[in-house]
């Protein structure tokens, strides 16, 4: 029999796959406390297990973990990791410092199949999703380096693309038993998959973040391509039922293109198109990368279209370029390496 990897086990799933064995299920409390919040990375280490169950634990479970393949860090202190996973692909992680409060953006998926035209994840071909463990695993591995307030899935590939793995990592990192973080210390960002933000509201609360970055059906369709499966009007409709606790907000994302969706045009239609929502708006620059078209637009066009906002009472955020002197885009760091290991002479890690 297959030993379970016991980190791709929820709560609830741990304490089942225990009683199935006849012991208490408390024990699954014990075993998560090991794992989570002491770091144990061996059932031999769990000293108030007897050693007959932890016996029995080796001989039917694993507990996974990740290393940091390379790490590298910029002079603004941002720190982008990039993971091996076991079959040999490799997502990324990236820590941004913002005084005392680090926040984890992390992965989903190997590669990402949505093909936004701005994304750099977008060029490399989806492979498959990450599991749980694989997801938990790269908190686990950045908390061994700093301490982290806030946790985005905004990483590599579409986290609703990949909704049960992603709840279940959810679940582990808002546990009591588990990482202990707030539900209000995570966001999930979408590009936009309807029925998956419906079923994602139902199955946990957390924070929810909506790549936007065009104001037409039009342009959407053509920077987004999810657009032509969920439109403007039904994707806004599903925002506006999304179930959020008192007092919070959905967040509108918005990649600035220079030329292409910065105007005080695009502005004014993305006042009327949030106008029903309770939102905020994330402003984001465009990080440029080898091999794009599109180009970051000037200060004065990004200042122009943050006061504009304001103006209309709008709560918005212009977010600063962090880490632009090392990989700094989502998925250079994988590139550049990937680029490394295939060049003559050159091994790809087993």
């Amino acid at each position: 029999m297959d030993k379970v990897d016991i980190k791709n086990l929820t709560l609830e799933e741990l304490e089942t796959f225990i009683a199935g064995r006849g012991k208490e299920r408390y024990r699954a409390k014990q075993i998560f406390k090991w794992l989570y919040q002491k770091g144990a990375t061996s059932f031999a280490a769990m000293s108030n297990l007897s050693k007959e169950f932890r016996g029995e634990l080796e001989e039917t479970a694993w507990i996974s973990s990740l290393e940091p393949e390379a790490v590298e860090v910029s002079a603004d202190g941002t720190r982008k990791y990039l993971f091996r996973l076991a079959d040999g692909n490799s997502v990324e992680s990236v820590l941004i410092p913002d005084e005392g409060r680090n926040t984890l953006c992390i992965s989903s998926q190997v590669g990402c199949a949505m093909a936004c035209e701005f994304c750099l994840t977008g060029t490399f071909r989806f492979l498959r999703n990450l599991t749980c463990a694989e997801i938990v695993n790269q908190l686990c591995a950045v908390l061994r380096d700093a301490d982290i307030r806030n946790i985005v899935f905004m990483g590599m590939g579409e986290p609703l693309a990949n909704l049960d793995q992603v709840v279940k990592a959810i679940q582990t990192i808002t546990s009591q038993d588990g990482l202990q973080f707030s539900n209000r210390r995570v966001t999930v960002s979408t590009a936009g998959l309807v029925p998956e933000m419906a079923v994602l509201g139902r199955s946990v609360t957390v924070n929810l973040a909506v790549s936007l970055s065009a104001t037409t059906d039009e342009l959407r369709d053509r920077l987004m391509p999810i657009n032509r499966k969920y439109p403007l009007a039904v994707l806004m409709a599903a925002c506006k039922e999304f179930p959020l606790p008192s007092r919070r907000m959905i967040t509108f994302e918005y990649v600035m293109l220079r030329g292409v969706n910065d105007s005080l045009d695009d502005a004014k239609r993305l006042v009327r198109l949030i106008s029903n929502v309770p939102s905020k708006v994330n402003l984001i620059p465009f990080n440029e990368h080898d091999g794009c078209v599109y180009r970051t637009p000037d200060q004065e066009t990004i200042d122009r279209f943050h006061r504009f906002l304001l103006d209309k009472h709008i709560t918005v955020i212009t977010r600063s370029s962090r880490g632009a002197d090392i990989s700094a885009a989502c998925g250079q760091l994988k590139g550049k390496l990937d680029k490394k290991d295939s060049s003559p002479g050159s091994r790809v890690p087993s």
